[in-house]
């Protein structure tokens, strides 16, 4: 009987001590249960699940194997954990986005490493685990499908910690190459699919009324895209998701997507500046026309959580009281901010470490919200402050009513999302405080001694 634990740190935005309500805001990972349906049929086993996001992963586990899914921002937590388990004789896998990112940084703390994504090798992995003959490291199957797959064991997650459960896949990857993004550099630009029918049918069969869409750019493939809307209209579900900006432009597909239930789409804007944006390979949003794309997602009753990013190298200080006038002036739903985050692994990271401008690669700062390198035209701290400026104020109350004018959702959930996100707003230092140091001290963090 092989004894799994499956494990998903997190950071202390999401660390439920530190969370901002009772219940978790964001969905429930759905890597963990992913795991649990793909384990072989002949692995005699128990399994547990922790989702540290709202509970307390126990150091005393039972196991003979502990998986570990490791995103940047929880590395050093992610390791933390491994060398615990480790030090008692347990097993430890670890696998996600930043194994697969940077491997070498990963191998050290486990027995083994898995990168890309697991649909394969994590049955071989087990099967290995078995026979006494677990190897160092294992690689993404060149030939990967997603068709065909188990679904999710659902029934494993406690629905009751979480706002939102019904969550779901159709695809996976992206077609672009933004320099920051970490997806293109850790699993490439090939795209995944699903067949249309197991992605239905698996909605069919959860009885779910609203459901979350995990995809990254769920239009990357417009014709795939077409397909799926199109199926999806008989549900009758409402839906949200993550999109590009040039489903905007696109008509029939818009409409299809409106017609197939969406409410709401996030939207990566990321800049008001052509130059920052095609510094970044991501050309393809053009500033002067947001205007007018909010307005055809709000005409076809779809919500927009657009996002942006500050500390682009043509962003000076003026970029955060013109971003906020912009954000307003559009009436976007749901605004969200982020400081530029050189991810290790992507181009972005490869180009401001060879300028020297990466001052610390702690990898608990890597979390969005905390500077990490030197800016080109402002200084650390005016970043930082810059950034926390513009969430308090487009929080306020004044900016949260006149955003709600254009808002095509209801007004009960429209102020139920905003007030939640002006709570957060306003305590982005209690959030970013990092406190499970508090229960395991190490040698203070590299931070700047002054503004560079």
């Amino acid at each position: 009987m092989l004894r799994i634990a499956l494990l998903s740190p997190k950071g202390p935005l999401y660390r439920h001590r530190g969370g901002i309500f009772k219940k978790s805001l964001r969905y429930p990972p759905l890597t963990l249960p992913t795991l649990a349906a793909l384990i072989p049929g002949d692995v005699e086993h128990e399994l547990q699940m922790f989702d540290e996001g709202i509970e307390d992963i126990p150091e005393d586990l039972d196991v003979d194997l502990v998986g570990i899914t490791v995103i940047t921002g929880n590395a050093k937590r992610s390791y933390e954990l491994a060398k615990t388990f480790r030090a008692r004789g347990i097993t430890v896998v670890l696998g996600g986005p930043h194994v697969t990112l940077v491997p070498d940084d990963a191998a050290p703390h486990a027995d083994a490493i898995v990168v890309g994504y697991a649909e394969d090798t994590w049955p071989e992995l087990l099967h290995d685990v078995v026979k006494g003959a677990v190897k160092g490291r294992y690689d993404q199957s060149p030939d990967l499908s997603l068709a065909g797959r188990p679904r999710p064991k659902r029934d494993l997650i406690n629905a009751g910690r979480y706002a939102k459960t019904h969550v779901f896949e159709a695809t996976r990857g992206c077609v672009h190459r933004c320099d920051f993004c970490v997806v293109p550099f850790a699993w490439g630009r090939k795209p995944y699919q699903k067949p249309v029918a197991e992605v239905v049918d698996e909605i069919r069969s959860t009885g779910a009324k609203r459901a979350i869409f995990i995809d990254l750019n769920l239009v990357a493939d417009p014709e795939y895209a077409a397909e799926l809307f199109e199926a999806m209209i008989p549900l009758g579900i409402k839906w949200g998701g993550l999109a590009t900006s040039l489903l905007a432009r696109d008509e029939q597909l818009l409409d299809l997507c409106a017609r197939s239930g969406c409410m709401g789409l996030l939207v990566g804007f990321e800049s008001i500046s052509h130059s920052a944006l095609k510094d970044i390979h991501k050309g393809f949003n053009t500033p002067d026309n947001y205007a007018e794309w909010i307005r055809r997602f709000h005409d076809h009753g779809i919500a927009i959580n657009g996002t942006f990013v500050f500390g682009l190298d043509g962003d000076t200080t003026d970029v955060f009281e013109e971003t906020k006038q912009f954000v307003i002036d559009t009436g976007i739903d749901l605004p969200r901010f982020a400081i530029l985050t050189p991810f290790p692994g992507t181009a972005l990271h490869e180009r401001l470490d060879g300028e020297g401008r990466v001052f610390t690669k702690d990898w608990e700062l890597y979390d969005g919200q905390h500077v990490v390198f030197q800016p080109k035209q402002m200084s650390v701290k005016e970043l930082e402050q810059g950034s926390a400026k513009v969430w308090r104020e487009v929080y306020s109350y004044g900016s949260i009513a006149r955003r709600m004018r254009y808002t095509p959702i209801s007004k009960f959930l429209y102020l139920g999302a905003n007030f939640g996100y002006r709570f957060y707003a306003n305590r982005l230092d209690q959030f970013y405080t990092c406190d499970w140091r508090l229960l395991n001290p190490d040698p203070p963090r590299l931070r700047p001694q002054k503004s560079l």
